[in-house]
């Protein structure tokens, strides 16, 4: 058992609030442990530069983390004039995740726009705002269809990250912040739910992993993930955009 009373290969509890802001096509507030992340989408009529005249789509997505979300204070970016070199990492992460299973071209010269603002961190938050921002982009574009804005499937695949690591000589799923930052090895992997790979970062702290144990990590994560998959059909309801549960 962990300090948190978890077994070593089970997930912290969940808990998602949807429809968290009035003004957002999607929006939710979901909570992985103490770990809790504010995630809205936001549909605009316009493309990048790169994309005018294609008839294409796009997925992007911003992070940032409240002041207090941590336990001593973070100076707000906007107050040292720009993001840092880890923001910037993890909202490409999370554009890459979302762009990977949303079929751009029936979007049309639309600009889905993700924001994920870390109220409280405990450990996963970036895995957290991908597993959360798939709900919100889902809902927004439930909203669009619903009102005869886009139609036919938009959908092919759900999506959701999860961490895995050693910790004194144990391989942990879904690590807290205590256990990630005493982690010999230290993974976050985001995966589609028909278990295909989107994203595998992974760093050892002196003691370097084998292919065996790279397996266990990968094999664990899959539980992980699956796990928060399920959530996501459950919330998502029988059928969406043309996706089968």
């Amino acid at each position: 058992m962990r300090s948190d009373g978890r077994r070593l290969d089970e997930i912290r509890p969940v808990k998602v609030d949807r429809g968290y802001l009035t003004h957002a096509e999607g929006s939710l507030l979901i909570e992985v442990g103490q770990t809790r992340v504010l995630c809205t989408a936001t549909v605009e009529d316009k493309v990048p530069l790169f994309l005018r005249g294609t008839g294409q789509g796009w997925v992007t997505a911003e992070y940032g983390m409240l002041p207090r979300a941590t336990k001593t204070r973070t100076p707000r970016e906007s107050a040292t004039g720009r993001a840092s070199g880890r923001t910037f990492e993890i909202q490409r992460l999370i554009g890459r995740s979302l762009r990977a299973v949303i079929d751009l071209s029936r979007l049309g010269e639309r600009t889905v726009l993700i924001d994920c603002d870390v109220i409280q961190a405990d450990g996963g938050t970036r895995t957290t705002a991908i597993t959360g921002a798939f709900v919100a982009m889902a809902d927004a574009l439930s909203r669009l269809q619903e009102n005869g804005q886009l139609q036919g499937p938009l959908l092919k695949d759900f999506v959701a990250g999860v961490s895995v690591g050693h910790v004194d000589g144990e391989l942990l799923l879904d690590l807290n912040y205590a256990e990630d930052s005493m982690a010999d090895v230290d993974m976050n992997i985001v995966m589609t739910g028909s278990g295909k790979y989107v994203e595998v970062q992974g760093t050892a702290e002196e003691d370097p992993f084998d292919k065996t144990q790279l397996d266990r990590m990968l094999d664990l994560a899959a539980r992980g993930i699956g796990a928060f998959v399920d959530l996501q059909r459950q919330l998502l309801g029988a059928e969406i955009h043309g996706l089968k549960m």
